[in-house]
């Protein structure tokens, strides 16, 4: 895997994260 794709999958899995954590925990929010 390119220095790209890995960046790129770090940023899709951290706001993938964002987003479940800000459903779970809206109050934080």
């Amino acid at each position: 895997m390119s220095a790209e794709n890995i960046v790129g999958l770090l940023v899709a899995a951290a706001l993938l994260g964002y987003l479940v954590l800000a459903l779970v925990k809206p109050e934080r929010f």
